[in-house]
């Protein structure tokens, strides 16, 4: 009898997911989030992630727009459980922003091209691809968070993203972008996604001093807004246990000797855009 033998796979493949935050706040604006994960995890990660929601009983999609008091200990744990996997490495979770100070970036680039230009080079830069080093093709698939602009604009950006390993800085890397591996989902049917979207927004609502507004009629703030603050300030433990002395308003400091190699390596980087 023949038996058919399984063959190992020749390349590695990742799945990097991006997302964007409010695009303007009163002090920071431009947040974009994305998360980078091996496809051989991917299955892993996100049966467990989502085992972990059924278990609080949280049946829809989370995102931060919906942290609530009642909702804070559920997003609290689960939290707990998707940064464990970004301590570990497993997941790589990566954030950009600007100062609405910085004249050259709000004045300078026309708005009509702005959010795609950003988006474009958070991937390009943000996650350190073009210093993976392999000597087989690493496969990329890019998943980005349902755009909300017009079909030509979105088909733009995905052109853009499916040429990046030909950019400059990508000639020696071993980044494979195949055609369809550039495409939007639906962050309901994605929970690594959903996670993203607590971190990035968590960022956006600190960075903006959102936690300090307080309610017309009383003075005083909101149940919702204390259950961010709350939320945040979880975050940002979490944060500090990979990266103690973490500063929000800063871009991540070096804090290895792997350069420039840190910038693929670190579970965890936040960048000031100047």
């Amino acid at each position: 009898m023949f038996i058919r033998m399984k063959r190992k796979a020749v390349h590695v493949e990742y799945i990097l997911y991006c997302d964007e935050s409010i695009q303007t706040g009163p002090i920071y604006s431009g947040f974009f989030g994305g998360c980078v994960i091996s496809a051989k995890d991917w299955q892993h990660v996100s049966d467990i992630l989502n085992a972990k929601k059924i278990e609080l009983n949280l049946y829809g999609e989370v995102k931060w727009q919906k942290v609530t008091e009642n909702y804070l200990n559920k997003y609290t744990e689960l939290m707990i459980y998707f940064f464990s996997f970004i301590k570990t490495g497993v997941v790589k979770l990566r954030i950009i922003f600007h100062s609405n100070t910085d004249e050259f970036l709000v004045n300078t680039i026309k708005p009509d091209t702005r959010y795609f230009r950003r988006y474009y080079q958070f991937v390009k830069n943000a996650f350190g691809l073009n210093h993976i080093t392999s000597d087989k093709p690493v496969f990329l698939r890019i998943y980005l968070d349902s755009l909300p602009y017009s079909n030509k604009k979105r088909t733009e950006l995905k052109k853009l993203l499916m040429d990046l390993p030909n950019s400059s800085g990508y000639t020696t890397s071993p980044i494979v972008i195949r055609s369809g591996d550039v495409t939007e989902v639906v962050s309901h049917e994605h929970v690594i996604l959903q996670c993203l979207d607590i971190v990035l927004g968590s960022m956006h609502f600190k960075l903006n001093n959102l936690h300090r507004v307080l309610q017309e009629d009383s003075g005083r703030k909101g149940n919702r807004t204390v259950a961010k603050e709350k939320l945040y300030n979880h975050i940002i433990s979490l944060i500090n246990d990979i990266m103690p002395e973490f500063d929000i308003s800063k871009t991540t400091a070096e804090y290895d000797d792997n350069i420039p190699e840190c910038y693929w390596n670190h579970p965890y980087r936040h960048w000031r855009v100047v």
